[in-house]
C-alpha cells in the first residue's frame, strides 16, 4: 500500500456522509410525506423497489466484488486500469440490456404501465450506477471526495424538493429528485476517473477471470435484493399503494438509522481486503472486533429509543396521516442490530476471507424465509406483516453467518461484555420515558427525550469506563487538538 489512509479519517468522512444522508431525508421527508400523502410516497417506493430488481441484474454484484478486486491491485496502476475497464465493460453492457427489458416490461404489464413516467425516471438509476464506478473510489478509499461530492448534490436536491414538489401529483418530480440526490453525482465519478486509472485501452482484456467471482456476488445481490425489496413489491401487488406508503415511512426511518450503525463497517472492506491479501490476520481480527463492538454500542440504544418513541417519530417525520406506520416501525427496529452485525460478519469478514459463498447461503435463507412469511402475513397484517417477515429474515441471516464464522468470531463476543450497554440503555429509558406522557408536540417530545436518553446513555458508559467510548473520546480529542489548537 503506497500510502495508507487513516481509518479514522475515512470513518470521519463516512460519518459526515452518513449524517448528510440522515439530514437529507430528515429535512425533505416530513415535507414530502405531507404533500404526497401515503399514496404518493407509496407509488415512488413501489416503483423504486421494482427497478431495484432490474438494477440488481445490471450490476451483477460488481459494487461489492469491484471493491475487493480493485483494492488488491491498487498499487499497480496498469493492472488497476485493466481491472476497472473490464468491470466497467461488463457493467455497461448488462445495464443497456436490462434497461431494454425493463422498458418492455413497463409497456406490456398493466400494473407497471400505470406509472410509465415514473419508471422511466427511476430507471436512470441503472445507467448512473454503470458509469459511476463507485466501487473504484471505495477501493482507493477516496472517502473525502465521495463525501464532498455527495453532499453537494444532496444540497441541490433539497432546494429542488421545496421548489418543485408542491402538490400530490408531483410524485414523479419527487422520484426524479431522489435519483438526482443519490446517483447523479456518478457523472462526476466518470469524469474524474482519469486521475486514478489510464483511460486508454489496457488490454488484452480477460473478462472470463471475473465470471466466477461475479456469479457468486451476483447471487448474493439477488438474495439480498429479494428480501430487502420484496416487502414493498408484494405489498404493492397484494394490497395498495397506501399500505406501501405506511411501510415505506417505517423503512425510511430504519434506513436513516442504519446508516449510522453501518458507518464504520462501510470504510473497512478495502482495508481488510488488503490485510487478508498480505497475511495481516491480527490486524484483520482487531478491526473486526472494534467494528462489532461499535455496532452494539450504537444499534442497541437506537433500537430501544425508536421502539419506545415510534409514534412521535412517525408523527414528526411523516404526519398523522401515517399512523399506520407506527406498529411496522416498532416491529422492524430490532433489525438495526442484526443488519449491523451481518454487515460486519458478511461483507467485512467473510468476503475479504474469500468465503462469500457463505454470505450467499445466509442471504438465500433470509430471502426464502421472507418470501414465505410475506405470503402468510401480508394478507392478514399488511405493512405490519411485511415488517415481521423482514425481522425474522434478518435474524436468520445472522444465525447462518454466525455458524460459518463461529471459529473466528466467538472470541470477539466472549472478550467483550455487553451487559453495560444493555443496562445503560435500560436506565436511559427510565430517565427519558416520562416525557412521552407530558402531552407536548411530537417535535418537543423527541427533542427532550432524545437529549435525556442518549445523554444519559453516553454518561453511564463513560462512568463505567467503556473501552470503546474511551477510545472514541480519545480520537475526538486528538482530532480537536490537531485542527483547533495547532
Amino acid at each position: 500500500m503506497k500510502k495508507t489512509k487513516s481509518i479514522t479519517v475515512n470513518f470521519i468522512m463516512n460519518t459526515i456522509l452518513t449524517m448528510s444522508s440522515f439530514i437529507f431525508p430528515l429535512i425533505t421527508f416530513p415535507y414530502v410525506s405531507r404533500i404526497l400523502l401515503p399514496e404518493g410516497t407509496g407509488k415512488v417506493s413501489f416503483v423504486t423497489s421494482v427497478v431495484s430488481y432490474f438494477a440488481m441484474f445490471a450490476q451483477l454484484g460488481i459494487p461489492v466484488y469491484g471493491i475487493r478486486a480493485c483494492a488488491r491491485v491498487r498499487d499497480d496502476r496498469r493492472e488497476l486500469s485493466r481491472t476497472v475497464q473490464e468491470l466497467f465493460l461488463i457493467n455497461l453492457i448488462m445495464s443497456i440490456l436490462v434497461c431494454m427489458v425493463l422498458y418492455m416490461a413497463v409497456i406490456y404489464i398493466p400494473r407497471l404501465n400505470n406509472e410509465k413516467s415514473l419508471f422511466i425516471v427511476i430507471s436512470l438509476l441503472i445507467l448512473f450506477n454503470a458509469i459511476g464506478m463507485e466501487w473504484l473510489y471505495k477501493a482507493l478509499e477516496q472517502y473525502t471526495y465521495i463525501t464532498i461530492r455527495s453532499m453537494l448534490f444532496k444540497l441541490v436536491a433539497v432546494i429542488a424538493m421545496f421548489f418543485l414538489v408542491r402538490e400530490p401529483k408531483d410524485y414523479v418530480r419527487y422520484g426524479a429528485i431522489t435519483i438526482f440526490a443519490s446517483s447523479a453525482s456518478n457523472i462526476l465519478n466518470f469524469c474524474n476517473v482519469r486521475n486514478y486509472i489510464d483511460i486508454s485501452p489496457s488490454g488484452p482484456y480477460r473478462l472470463r477471470r471475473h465470471v466466477k467471482a461475479i456469479s457468486v456476488f451476483f447471487a448474493m445481490s439477488c438474495a439480498s435484493t429479494i428480501y430487502t425489496n420484496l416487502d414493498a413489491v408484494m405489498l404493492g401487488f397484494m394490497k395498495s399503494d397506501i399500505d406501501v406508503g405506511y411501510y415505506n415511512a417505517a423503512v425510511k426511518i430504519k434506513g436513516i438509522l442504519l446508516g449510522l450503525v453501518t458507518s464504520l463497517g462501510t470504510v473497512l472492506l478495502p482495508r481488510v481486503s488488503y490485510y487478508i491479501e498480505n497475511g495481516l490476520k491480527d490486524k484483520f481480527h482487531d478491526i473486526a472486533a472494534k467494528a462489532i463492538n461499535f455496532v452494539f454500542l450504537i444499534a442497541v440504544p437506537l433500537c430501544v429509543y425508536f421502539v419506545l418513541f415510534a409514534k412521535e417519530s412517525i408523527y414528526f417525520l411523516s404526519g398523522k396521516a401515517y399512523e399506520g406506520s407506527i406498529v411496522p416501525m416498532q416491529i422492524i427496529m430490532p433489525t438495526l442490530i442484526f443488519i449491523g452485525l451481518t454487515n460486519i460478519m458478511g461483507i467485512q469478514m467473510l468476503v475479504p476471507m474469500g468465503k462469500e459463498k457463505y454470505v450467499l447461503y445466509s442471504e438465500i435463507a433470509g430471502a426464502v424465509v421472507d418470501l414465505f412469511l410475506n405470503v402468510l402475513m401480508i394478507p392478514l397484517f399488511a405493512a405490519a406483516g411485511a415488517a415481521m417477515g423482514t425481522l425474522v429474515a434478518e435474524i436468520v441471516v445472522w444465525i447462518v453467518q454466525f455458524y460459518f464464522l463461529k471459529n473466528d468470531i466467538k472470541n470477539i463476543f466472549i472478550r467483550r461484555s455487553y451487559v453495560y450497554v444493555v443496562v445503560a440503555a435500560a436506565i436511559s429509558v427510565l430517565i427519558s420515558f416520562w416525557v412521552k406522557w407530558m402531552g407536548w408536540s411530537s417535535f418537543i417530545t423527541m427533542a427532550i427525550s432524545a437529549c435525556l436518553y442518549f445523554g444519559g446513555y453516553i454518561l453511564l458508559l463513560s462512568l463505567v469506563k467503556d473501552p470503546l467510548i474511551f477510545e472514541i473520546k480519545k480520537k475526538v480529542c486528538t482530532i480537536y487538538h490537531r485542527i483547533v489548537i495547532r
